[in-house]
């Protein structure tokens, strides 16, 4: 097991397999009990349910997951920070299925500037990210359902790597009910791209900068890959003077420069429009909140001849078409957040935006999602995202 950490560490070109049922082990594959504690370098974590871990460097990371059990099952699996990578895989009794996915995984390091040289050797986080998946040393997969996972192996990716910035409508939300849009992205794309959910709640575009969130992703960031770009709901914020950026001068200076970055290292970015808070005027009509900020970004998608994702109008047209009784269901808090969604409201959005990178060449291709239509959304009990184990002890601290 330390010789297989070791070679994981080392970034190895060799694939490296895990055994979690209880068949028997075969050749070139590493047995891994089912109450196994975390512990050099790969193991279960604690806390309850199925949280798989590996020790790995930050980086790309192809998983190739076996289900199937001796009964029918269905599976879901999450990576990191609840990303739904896999949505309920049926197997039938005594079959077996294999499926691939790539997951990304970093820490907050960075590398030290030169002698004399401006900058930072880590991202600033906050202190509720203390401990988050999202920024150690390990892959972790949640095993969900009836988790009939035989084996997982793990080897490097080298796929175009699609890296979202934005603020808590984006980010990977640390536990059940609250969801966003940038975790259940992953599970819409194919195993030829990954998804660097680089979001946190809070944010505005000025603050990810010097928060050296910006030049977190950039550190990582090669020619091909993809750099989409949705803040607003923060930035918007004038009480919050150190951030604001007013919609008609700062904010699109700020877009710009982010736009410049990206293509400064050969990546493509995307611009994507803030969705609209559910606010309800006496007609059923969702009553805009956001200002000139989402006329603003297609205004900077226009000019910069950057794709545009319009999260805004497919939002509206969601909100909308559940009506006032029934879109508080895709909402956290039971609905009574009226900005923040649950896993099925953050499944709709994304599936718009899965829907708005059809449109752009080279990303349309990795696609999975079937064709969605934001006027005629599916209900609740028809997509039933199985929870995770971790819950959200405190509502997110801004948008």
């Amino acid at each position: 097991m330390i010789a297989a950490l070791a070679m994981l560490l080392a970034g190895p070109v060799t694939p490296v397999t895990y055994r979690l049922d209880d068949a028997r082990v075969r050749p070139g594959e590493t047995k891994v009990e089912r109450e196994q504690p975390y512990r050099e370098g790969v193991g279960y974590e604690p806390g309850g349910g199925r949280r798989f871990s590996v020790a790995l460097p930050e980086g790309n990371w192809r998983v190739t997951v076996t289900l199937g059990d001796a009964r029918a099952a269905t599976t879901t699996i999450k990576a990191e920070a609840r990303r739904l990578m896999l949505d309920r895989v049926a197997t039938g009794r005594g079959q077996s299925v294999t499926r691939s996915f790539v997951v990304n995984t970093r820490t907050a390091m960075l590398a030290p500037p030169p002698p004399n040289a401006p900058g930072g050797t880590m991202v600033r986080l906050k202190p509720r990210e203390a401990g988050s998946p999202t920024w150690d040393d390990r892959l972790t997969l949640e095993l969900l359902g009836d988790a009939a996972v035989r084996t997982v192996r793990i080897e490097p990716a080298q796929v175009p790597t699609l890296y979202l910035t934005g603020d808590s409508t984006v980010t990977d939300q640390s536990g059940e009910p609250a969801a966003s849009w940038g975790q259940m992205l992953p599970a819409f794309v194919d195993g030829e791209v990954a998804v660097a959910n680089h979001a946190e709640s809070g944010e505005t575009l000025k603050a990810f900068l010097t928060e050296l969130r910006l030049d977190k992703a950039l550190s990582t960031m090669k020619a091909g890959d993809w750099l989409f770009i949705q803040f607003g709901h923060n930035d918007q914020k004038a009480q919050w003077p150190q951030t604001y950026a007013e919609a008609a001068t700062t904010y699109r200076a700020y877009l710009k420069a982010y736009i410049a970055e990206a293509r400064r290292r050969g990546a493509h970015p995307v611009l994507v429009t803030s969705p609209e808070r559910r606010n309800f005027d006496a007609t059923g009509h969702i009553v805009p909140s956001l200002a000139d900020y989402p006329a603003a970004v297609r205004a900077v998608a226009q000019e910069e001849r950057v794709p545009l994702i319009d999260l805004n109008r497919t939002s509206v047209t969601l909100y909308e078409a559940l009506g006032p009784q029934r879109s508080p269901s895709a909402f956290n808090d039971g609905g009574a957040d009226k900005t923040h969604h649950n896993n099925y409201g953050a499944w709709l959005l994304a599936r718009g935006v899965a829907e708005g990178m059809r449109a752009i060449p080279g990303l349309a291709e990795h696609v999975t999602a079937a064709r969605f239509d934001p006027a005629r959304p599916p209900l609740p009990d028809t997509v039933a995202i199985v929870a995770s184990t971790a819950r959200s002890a405190d509502r997110p601290a801004g948008n």
